[in-house]
């Protein structure tokens, strides 16, 4: 079978087909401790993994776990090595043999827009970034559009803005990330508008911002975007309240989890905060606000249609982060169920304070694998 019957096929074209609902087989060759620690992951997903090494010779050791006519999708971690294990799984007699273009690293960084409701005026757009579970948001309105919590990959915002005509009047961070390189600086510089981030984050970063105050209001044309303080993530952590419908928490609150406190070191300081927010300032709130986080852990929180959100009030109920009644409980589950950090999340917080700047190469290799910004 010649090399041209394997097909190559974009982390976009695979995203919208297992956010579709389709039956997806694929084999993935890197490592398996990489594989074990991040993996392409979807509601009709199978993975199998086995090492590129053991796979040289041929495919007889994973033959047998092949499905007959269905389509076999290859990765690896840039896209190389896949194309060779693809072309002899062709030449094993599959007909529908693919190679994913540029492997786990294109993966980590597409970007699917997702709407998810009504605003005055507009809409808001879901950004979901599905092979590392970040989540950023696009607020349109007459015209106007705030971004927040964009990810290092400006692309898919600048298409969206030029194809639909917006002006950027604003673009915000809940807070200063530390698992992925935010792409706020880039965007005003791209598109215009000015860049927001809360003071309490922002003392060490040398660029000019905005400050993003508690009960701060942002104007996007009808839409009204209220500031509202909520630490415990990070000490300046900010959530917005979006024309009292939609709550986007940062990495405060998830579906299934809770924010984590120690990237900044300071676990012990900030569990208070974080308990101070969950169970009193959002306990305050309309409690049939759509929440809108920042990241999401597993594919069983997302929507049907690929996003992810739920009401306050049937996170209250579910949410195990949410129902702890005693604080000494509370902080025993904060600060004794952490994941490991995020890869080069030091690093990370210094790209995002301006102190360094490395290449687009080490940047993607600094954002590798999954987020972890939840207590277990």
């Amino acid at each position: 079978m010649s090399e041209t019957q394997v097909l190559d096929i974009s982390a976009k074209d695979l995203t919208r087909k297992i956010l579709g609902g389709e039956k997806v087989f694929i084999l993935d060759v890197r490592n398996t401790d990489d594989f074990d620690d991040w993996k392409i992951e979807g509601e009709n997903v199978e993975v199998i993994n086995t090492p590129y090494f053991e796979l040289m010779e041929g495919v007889d050791p994973v033959i047998d776990q092949l499905p007959k006519g269905q389509p076999i999708y290859v990765v690896c971690a840039k896209g190389g090595s896949s194309r060779f294990v693809a072309e002899q799984i062709a030449e094993a007699g599959y007909d529908q043999v693919y190679s994913i273009e540029g492997g786990m690293k294109a993966w980590s960084e597409h970007l699917e827009p997702v709407k998810v409701g009504d605003v005055k005026g507009g809409s808001i757009i879901q950004f979901v970034r599905i092979g590392k579970g970040c989540l950023s948001y696009l607020i349109e309105s007459n015209g106007e559009a705030a971004i927040i919590d964009s990810a290092r990959t400006i692309e898919p915002y600048v298409e969206y803005i030029k194809k639909n005509n917006l002006n950027v009047t604003y673009v915000l961070d809940t807070h200063l990330h530390a698992d992925h390189i935010s792409g706020g600086r880039a965007l005003v510089q791209e598109l215009g508008g000015k860049y927001y981030l809360p003071p309490k984050d922002a003392e060490e970063v040398t660029f000019d911002y905005g400050p993003l105050e508690d009960g701060a209001e942002f104007q996007v044309g009808e839409t009204v975007i209220t500031a509202m303080y909520s630490p415990g993530h990070t000490i300046g952590s900010t959530s917005f309240i979006v024309d009292h419908n939609y709550l986007l928490t940062g990495d405060i609150l998830f579906i299934d989890s809770i924010g984590r406190p120690d990237l900044a070191g300071k676990a012990e300081d900030w569990v208070a905060d974080l308990r101070e927010t969950l169970y009193t300032r959002y306990k305050q709130l309309t409690d049939n606000l759509l929440v809108l986080p920042a990241h999401y852990m597993g594919i069983n929180e997302m929507n049907k249609d690929g996003s992810i959100s739920k009401d306050l009030s049937a996170l209250y109920k579910e949410n195990h982060g949410l129902n702890i009644n005693e604080e000494a409980e509370f902080r025993r589950t904060v600060t004794e169920n952490l994941p490991p950090q995020p890869n080069a999340f030091q690093d990370i917080r210094q790209t995002n304070m301006g102190k360094i700047s490395p290449g687009i190469d080490e940047q993607r290799e600094m954002e590798i694998g999954p987020n972890r910004c939840a207590v277990r």
